[in-house]
């Protein structure tokens, strides 16, 4: 990968940076205007995230962070364990946002409204500044949000440096998300769950889960962050569906914002808070993105993977909306259960099970796992498969005496190119991510017009 900015690259990326700046400059003017401000860093962490993947990827290579591509006729050494510079610069885009977002509070806090002229008393000297008028409990969900994400980014770094087993990392994020789960008891502290309406007579309007909530939003940092890893092995793959699910949920929180929703509404805070997390982390990942698509000029690590899924647990957890997020991750809840008899080792898991390349004709086909002696399929797993065979769920190969001697692996990779044939990586991806963007508007749909079928109104319509 060529070190340097072509002039093109490096005059376009300036004046978009000189452009957002100037956006910030009159945003801090004002009153901070927290969105414009969002908007603005999202375009400056875009252009840092482009700038610094291509000026440091030697650099990454020179220290052994590098692999081949083995979907390709040539197989050249890239960089690898590049998403660690977008989440960095995302980091340090939060916390350069903060500013923008409590301008307004700031102000009061710290000049009695902004009037410049108001005398300090001694008293104010021994107390320091009016903090009963700054909003400490939204701070803090930035603030534990930022040390969530650097948790687990720093944890991203460990797995790729020292090449953690799975079954040794996946309780990985559960660690990393404890902060955001201590603040949700904290400040919001909601474990009730709405009861649909055929069951009320039953059990009334609402159910108390209890711990069992906090168990549930446990797994949920678990599962995003590990179901983005698990869906991968084709360029662009993990950053596209990262890119796919973040639009999804924006679209989601403007759901909320809109000038039809009545206000002020309960939940437009914490969609607000969605929003402001997300547009960096857009600007990102798309910069890496050009550098991951097909043919990829980078790789992106498990520190890309574990920090973008993490994103949207923070958002879902803190911008309590956990349940809808999980209608954004369908494919890959499917992706887990299917691939769930290869990672418990129920049936023999090769170490990669990203499609295979076939050189002659420079397309995709489903990778297999053979069965032997040393791995050998039990009888009874061996019918099963034959089933899913029938059903066109996988393909599987049999000797003369029936029994299974190789299956696709079990990822949704691998059964599109069982469903759909051989295709070229780059038209496997966007195919993948076509299908992720349509079922994710499939289940906001679901969420917001077809779940009035069961509950009596959509939280939309909900005025405080």
């Amino acid at each position: 990968m060529a070190g340097q900015l072509s002039n093109t690259e490096a005059w376009s990326l300036l004046a978009g940076s000189v452009a957002c700046l100037g956006v910030l400059q009159n945003t801090w003017k004002s009153n901070g205007e927290p969105i414009f401000a969002s908007l603005a860093l999202s375009g400056i962490a875009f252009a840092m995230s482009y700038s610094f993947i291509r000026w440091t990827g030697d650099a990454f290579m020179k220290a052994g962070r590098k692999g081949k591509d083995m979907s390709k006729k040539q197989q050249i050494e890239i960089p690898e364990m590049m998403g660690l510079v977008s989440a960095l610069v995302y980091l340090l885009a939060l916390i350069t946002f903060l500013p923008f977002a409590f301008k307004i509070h700031i102000v009061e806090a710290t000049s009695g409204g902004g009037n410049k002229d108001v005398v300090v008393d001694v008293t104010q000297v021994e107390t320091g500044r009016f903090l009963h008028r700054f909003p400490l409990e939204k701070l803090a969900s930035y603030g534990f949000a930022y040390g969530t994400l650097a948790t687990i980014t720093i944890l991203g770094i460990i797995d790729d440096t020292f090449d953690i087993r799975w079954r040794h990392k996946f309780f990985i994020p559960a660690f990393a998300s404890l902060p955001t789960l201590g603040l949700y008891f904290v400040d919001f502290g909601v474990t009730h769950v709405v009861v649909p309406m055929a069951l009320r007579p039953y059990v009334g309007d609402l159910v108390d889960l209890g711990s069992l909530y906090y168990l549930y939003m446990s797994a949920i940092s678990i599962f995003c962050p590990n179901s983005i890893n698990i869906l991968a092995g084709i360029n662009g793959i993990e950053v596209g569906q990262s890119v796919i699910i973040a639009i999804l949920i924006l679209i989601n929180d403007g759901l909320y914002l809109l000038p039809s929703t009545p206000y002020p509404h309960p939940a437009t805070d914490s969609h607000l808070f969605s929003l402001y997390l997300l547009l960096p982390f857009l600007g990102v990942s798309l910069a890496l993105l050009k550098h991951n698509w097909y043919p990829a000029k980078v790789f992106v690590g498990d520190t890309y993977c574990y920090f973008a899924g993490m994103v949207f647990a923070v958002v879902g957890i803190l911008g309590h909306f956990s349940k809808t997020l999980l209608l954004l991750f369908i494919p890959q809840i499917f992706n887990f259960i299917y691939s769930a008899p290869q990672l418990f080792h129920i049936v023999p898991c090769p170490r990669h099970r990203l499609p295979r390349f076939n050189s002659r004709t420079g397309l995709l086909e489903p990778s297999v796992a053979t069965f032997t002696d040393e791995k050998p399929l039990k009888p009874v797993v061996g019918e099963v498969l034959k089933v899913l065979h029938k059903l066109r769920l996988l393909r599987v190969e049999t000797n003369e005496q029936g029994a299974v001697v190789s299956t696709t692996n079990f990822t949704i990779l691998n059964l599109w190119l069982v469903w759909r044939g051989p295709k070229r990586e780059d038209r496997l991806a966007m195919e993948i991510l076509a299908m992720q963007f349509l079922v994710g508007l499939a289940g906001l749909w679901v969420r917001h017009r077809l779940a009035l079928l069961v509950f009596s109104q959509d939280n939309r319509s909900s005025i405080v």
